[in-house]
């Protein structure tokens, strides 16, 4: 098992600019389905087949809860976490995640 901190710095509150969180989703049309994984990779990293980690902007993650309703019909399911920044996340597992470069388009 391993601990990790999501604290990102001494005096972070609720004002902070990050928010971290996780988005788990049961989607049951295979389409939208992959639409919306696609849509997530653009905020965050897979940790399962339904699950996304997700640190970013304050203004990116209210573009995503924006976004989020259409892809929920009613027989679907689509959960955010949003994770206070001075809890923890226990996992146990293989470190898989990728660090993230900042890409330029030209």
């Amino acid at each position: 098992m391993e601990r990790e901190d999501y604290f990102f710095g001494p005096e972070q509150d609720d004002e902070s600019d990050k928010v971290y969180a996780l988005v788990i989703y049961d989607i049951t049309n295979d389409k939208k389905r992959r639409k919306f994984a696609k849509l997530l990779q653009g905020y965050g990293y897979r940790i399962q087949m339904s699950g996304f980690e997700i640190n970013v902007s304050r203004s990116k993650f209210d573009r995503l809860i924006r976004e989020i309703p259409r892809f929920c019909s009613e027989e679907d399911s689509i959960r955010v976490y949003k994770i206070n920044s001075k809890s923890g996340v226990m996992k146990w597992e293989e470190d898989r995640s990728v660090e993230q470069e900042d890409v330029i388009l030209i």
